[in-house]
């Protein structure tokens, strides 16, 4: 009977629809992940023209996460992650043509290792629609991913947030990282419109299970009819963050760690094939999936490391390991090495995401989740575009001084030097102590205000 008391509730019907939701679309997205940047180092190899894909696929957050945040808060959070799912089928299912009917004329590995890369033919217009397509997708990922992050909150209850979003993050990562990558790397060998068309069809089975979670997800607390006030909406977000001393420093530290990451990260196709001489998708695909063996192993056991350190000292930990993993691999040309340290990485990166958006989900007002949350991303997220470009804009300019190969090295020291001093800007406000009083303050305005009935949550 002890043992039967002791075990965790369930957590309900509706989490594992939207987990196995979730799971598929990352699948997707991994798969995705190598086609996108294989295609375009088979465009161009200037990695500024390179990192122009990745600008449009992030510039988005910069741009739209404020206006989502209302969006989210005016309407019913399942309806929007279903239809953005819809809408991203579309976008991906049209390029998908497109890369079919111009596909030929593209480089074969073999060319790419000798150096000697011919222009394609339809090159300038499939990236040109490359660019395009990962802009809309963009747009329509930050609707849907501020909307899904608000969701969870209605799906299990509070004590449950660290489990779910920890079982969650795990699948996603597996799903982004693990098994996409060397599958679409394979893929791409048999076609490369096929990753595109898999990806939509992922995608369209995700939203069918979405539109199938049972209750109502409309906001609580929040008058959801009349003229939406953008202005005046927003703003209420955005001052609710920034006089939340915590928040606002998890924000700001997130947005510059997160934009020192986008500074390596989207050379990394091209560190991967000139530094580490890997010149086949599939190999690519192999070597990035060393963050999602270390995100995994974290999903697991994130919530028991913070017990153990505190949610405080977890994140400096954090900090400091994505710091050391980033230097590690600038200065290695293995492999082996680089997967390691994409292990490790994927660890931390899951650690801190666990506490994080937890933390979000438990202090954040229900009326105010989903603006409070794209105020957090706007900040967190935005950064992630100037990062993009700024890498690829760094190797091309560095290459005439430094050489190729140190060029391509140099965004990973940088980025990785960088992260480790936000540590000093980290110490005294991300403490467990603050964490723990912002939580109790949480609490208790929670129970000033009463409950609030929630026909969405599901527990059977």
């Amino acid at each position: 009977m002890t043992q039967h008391r002791n075990r965790p509730a369930p957590l309900g019907a509706n989490y594992w629809k939207l987990f196995t939701a979730s799971t598929m679309t990352n699948l997707g997205d991994g798969l995705m992940a190598v086609a996108v940047v294989w295609l375009a180092s088979a465009l161009t190899r200037d990695p500024t023209l390179i990192a122009l894909v990745g600008l449009a696929s992030r510039l988005p957050w910069l741009l739209f996460s404020l206006p989502a945040g209302v969006i989210t808060d005016r309407f019913d959070r399942r309806v929007l992650v279903a239809w953005m799912d819809v809408l991203r089928v579309v976008i991906i299912a049209g390029f998908a043509v497109l890369v079919l009917l111009n596909q030929d004329g593209l480089p074969t590995p073999e060319q790419l290792a000798a150096g000697t890369v011919p222009a394609p033919d339809n090159g300038g217009l499939l990236l040109g629609a490359l660019c395009l397509a990962a802009l809309l997708l963009g747009f329509a990922e930050v609707v849907r991913d501020n909307a899904a992050q608000t969701l969870m909150a209605s799906v299990v209850d509070k004590p449950q947030l660290e489990r779910a979003n920890g079982r969650l993050w795990g699948a996603e990562t597996a799903m982004n990282n693990f098994v996409g990558p060397p599958l679409g790397g394979v893929i791409i060998a048999v076609a490369l419109a096929l990753p595109f068309f898999l990806n939509a069809g992922l995608l369209a089975v995700g939203a069918a299970l979405i539109f199938g979670l049972t209750g109502t997800f409309l906001p609580k607390g929040q008058s959801t009819s009349g003229k939406i006030q953008w202005r005046a909406e927003m703003g209420e977000g955005f001052r609710w963050l920034w006089n939340n001393h915590l928040l606002r420093a998890l924000a700001i530290v997130l947005g510059v760690m997160n934009m020192l990451s986008a500074l390596s990260m989207i050379i990394m196709v091209l560190f991967v094939q000139e530094i580490l001489g890997l010149y086949e998708g599939w190999q690519f695909g192999l070597v990035i999936t060393g963050t999602a063996v270390g995100a995994v192993f974290g999903s697991l056991v994130a919530d028991r490391i913070s017990a153990r350190l505190s949610p405080g000292t977890s994140l400096f930990v954090s900090i400091i390991g994505m710091g050391v993993t980033m230097i590690v691999i600038g200065l290695t040309s293995s492999a082996a090495v680089v997967w390691v340290m994409g292990v490790v990485s994927g660890l931390f990166v899951v650690l801190w995401n666990v506490i994080t958006v937890s933390l979000r989900q438990r202090i954040i007002p229900d009326h105010l989740l989903g603006r409070v949350n794209s105020v957090y991303r706007f900040f967190g997220w935005g950064t992630i575009s100037i990062g993009t470009l700024l890498g690829g804009v760094l190797v091309s300019t560095g290459e005439p001084f430094l050489g190729r190969e140190w060029a391509l090295r140099m965004p990973f020291l940088i980025a990785g030097a960088a992260t480790m001093l936000m540590l000093i800007v980290a110490l005294p406000r991300l403490n467990t102590r603050k964490i723990e009083e912002a939580q109790e303050a949480a609490a208790q305005a929670e129970q000033a205000q009463g409950p609030v009935e929630d026909s969405a949550r599901d527990v059977v």
